[in-house]
C-alpha cells in the first residue's frame, strides 16, 4: 500500500475528478477551507477539476461555489453532465430506457422481494410508498415504480437518469451481488450509500465512461487524470484513470481498485493530494507548453 505521500503522481496532470461524499466533502458534507483552497491552487495551475458524483444536479449546490473555470459537473453516476454556471442545467443526458427500467424493476423484486424502488428522473424523483425518507422531494409523486415508469405518469416526458433499488435486510454488497447476477445484462449496477440502496444506469453509463467523454472532447488522456474516490459507484473510474487515489474511509472495493492512498475525507486526503501535486509540477505556463 502506498500513501499520498509516496505514491506517484503524473507527469504533468490536466485533470483532477473527485467524487464528493465521503471524498472531496467532509462527514457534515461541506468543503473544509484547505479543500476550497486547494480546488482554487489546481484550476489556477492549469489544472481542470471535474466533480463526478452519484447526486443528482439538483444537490450540487454544495459545491457549486467550488467550481471555475467550465463548470461543469458529472452527475447520477454518469448519467448528466451539469453546467453549475447555470443552476445546474443538463448539457449531456445518458438515459436509462423506460421499458428496459421495467425490466430491472420486475427482476430485481422477484430475485429479492421486499425491495422498493425511486426514479430518478432529468425533472426531479418519484418514489414508491416503502421507499425509504431518506431525502424526499416534497414535489415528487408516490406511486408504483411500474406506475411511474409508464408514460401517462407525472414527468413521462423527461429522461430516466437512474433508478434507486432499496432493501431493509439484506447486506448492502450482498444486495448489489445479487441484483448483479439477477439483471446485470439489462443495464449497470452500482451503490454509494452504506444502506442496502442501490443505484441503476443505462447500459454502459458510469463515472468513467462519462467522464472519458469529457475528457476526449478536451483531448485529455487516462495518463493525464488524477482521480479519488471511495465507494463501489467510483471504481470504474478509479480504474480508468492514470493515477487514482483511494481514501483512507474507503469501501474495500475501491481500496483494490487503487494503487494510492491518501487520508479520510475528514481528514482533507483530497486537499493533501492536490498540494503535493502542484508542489511537483508544473505552473499554468508549463502546462500549456505541453500541449
Amino acid at each position: 500500500m502506498t500513501s499520498a505521500t509516496d505514491s506517484p503522481s503524473p507527469a504533468v496532470p490536466r485533470l483532477i475528478a473527485t467524487d464528493l461524499d465521503g471524498t472531496l466533502l467532509r462527514d457534515d458534507k461541506t468543503v473544509s477551507e484547505r479543500t476550497v483552497a486547494a480546488l482554487a491552487a489546481a484550476e489556477e495551475a492549469g489544472i481542470e477539476v471535474f466533480f463526478v458524483t452519484g447526486r443528482p444536479a439538483r444537490w450540487m449546490d454544495v459545491v457549486s461555489d467550488h467550481v471555475h473555470g467550465h463548470g461543469l459537473a458529472i452527475c447520477a453516476n454518469g448519467a448528466a453532465v451539469a453546467d453549475l454556471h447555470a443552476d445546474g442545467k443538463l448539457i449531456k443526458v445518458r438515459p436509462l430506457a423506460r421499458d428496459i427500467a421495467l425490466d430491472v424493476v420486475r427482476t430485481v423484486r422477484a430475485a429479492a422481494p421486499g425491495t422498493s424502488f425511486a426514479i430518478e428522473l432529468t425533472t426531479g424523483i418519484h418514489y414508491e410508498p416503502a421507499y425509504p425518507p431518506l431525502r424526499r422531494d416534497p414535489g415528487a409523486t408516490v406511486a408504483g415504480a411500474e406506475k411511474l415508469l409508464r408514460e401517462e405518469s407525472p414527468g413521462s416526458g423527461a429522461p430516466v437518469l437512474k433508478l434507486l433499488a432499496h432493501h431493509a435486510e439484506l447486506a448492502p454488497d450482498d444486495f448489489l451481488a445479487l441484483a448483479r447476477t439477477a439483471a446485470g445484462d439489462l443495464a449497470c449496477f452500482t451503490r454509494s450509500s452504506p444502506t442496502a440502496l442501490l443505484e441503476i444506469s443505462g447500459p454502459g453509463v458510469s463515472k468513467a465512461s462519462t467522464l472519458a467523454l469529457c475528457c476526449a472532447e478536451r483531448g485529455i488522456s487516462p495518463a493525464e487524470v488524477v482521480a479519488f474516490g471511495d465507494m463501489p459507484n467510483d471504481v470504474e473510474m478509479l480504474r480508468w484513470a492514470g493515477t487514482s487515489y483511494a481514501m483512507g474511509n474507503a469501501h474495500p472495493a475501491a481500496l483494490a481498485a487503487t494503487t494510492g492512498r491518501t487520508a479520510s475525507n475528514s481528514e482533507d486526503g483530497v486537499a493533501l493530494v492536490i498540494e503535493r501535486i502542484l508542489a511537483e509540477h508544473p505552473s499554468a505556463d508549463a502546462i500549456d507548453a505541453t500541449r
